[in-house]
């Protein structure tokens, strides 16, 4: 579940008249099973929408979420993750968690989470939420991003697996192919994103700044290079490009004819994926997937802000 998906519950819940809470990781020390910036929402039916990592943890915010249904004010509840800290299973990560828990009623206005979720069709948000802690009223400001957008040059068999792990981790999947035969629902149903037509030309009118990745898989090496040609330079947050190193060699000498910077080169990821010793289709869709996510939360924003203290009217 992405952070759009958790949004779009506590508006929906919300517009259907019934009371939601809406759970958020603002702060951790030590080591914790979630980053701050991680949430979840709790409906009616003490229904979990998302997850905090933790078995133990997670059970034990939906009970407290759930009691807090109908509250008109939110707490901040600090979580002990040791094994004497009375959980069943124990917990032995060492670390605390506060998490922010933010009941949300038929009667209040969502108008800053509706806003949140439109913005994040395109970008990022920032959601505020006002919690008790220790007799005072504080505010913390939860950073959201859209999710990273994935356009994958070639519609073969890698493509496929990569399609299907991409989305499982939160990326927008797009596939582009000029073979209709391959690039179509039957092979990759919604909400992957299909294109048909050159590659090239598509992937230029596709790339965003910052939140773009592209893959490079094509049927061949005169298209890889046609492909690596029309986003080298451009602002994707990640360039990669399958193949032997011969065959990279080959390319990036063409395109250092071509005039491409030994920059700019320096910048694909080629070979493709992490080192784990891929050889079946599967293992290097997994290598190319775990890539993308280590680029990605590398590249991660500070998720929360604050705590503020509210001043008293």
């Amino acid at each position: 579940m992405t952070p759009r998906d958790v949004l779009r519950t506590v508006l929906s819940e919300h517009d259907a008249g019934r009371c939601v809470a809406f759970c958020v990781v603002v702060a951790t020390r030590g080591s914790t099973p979630q980053p701050a910036g991680v949430m979840i929402c709790v409906d009616q039916s003490a229904t979990i929408i998302g997850t905090l990592g933790g078995g133990c943890v997670e059970a034990d915010v939906r009970r407290q979420a759930h009691q807090q249904l109908g509250a008109q004010t939110g707490r901040l509840v600090t979580f002990k993750l040791d094994a004497d800290f009375g959980y069943d299973d124990g917990m032995i990560c060492g670390g605390e968690m506060d998490v922010a828990i933010c009941p949300l009623n038929p009667s209040d206005d969502l108008g800053s989470y509706l806003e949140a979720a439109g913005a994040l069709e395109s970008g990022a948000a920032t959601i505020p939420i006002r919690v008790e802690h220790d007799e005072q009223l504080v505010e913390y400001r939860v950073r959201l991003e859209a999710a990273p957008r994935l356009l994958i040059a070639g519609a073969g068999h890698i493509s496929r697996v990569l399609a299907e792990v991409a989305l499982r981790v939160g990326f927008e999947v797009n596939v582009i192919d000029e073979r209709v035969d391959y690039a179509n629902e039957r092979r990759f149903p919604p909400p992957v994103i299909v294109h048909v037509g050159d590659i090239a030309e598509l992937l230029k009118k596709q790339v965003r700044a910052g939140a773009t990745y592209v893959v490079i898989v094509t049927r061949g090496h005169k298209h890889d290079e046609a492909a690596l040609s029309a986003v080298l330079g451009s602002q994707a947050q990640y360039i990669g490009m399958i193949g032997s190193r011969r065959k990279i060699k080959v390319i990036f000498d063409d395109l250092r004819q071509a005039g491409a910077s030994e920059a700019l080169l320096a910048e694909v990821h080629a070979p493709i994926g992490l080192k784990i010793g891929a050889v079946t289709t599967d293992e290097i869709a997994v290598s190319i997937a775990a890539e993308l996510v280590s680029v990605r939360r590398a590249n991660q924003h500070q998720a929360i802000e604050g705590p503020t203290p509210v001043p008293t009217p």
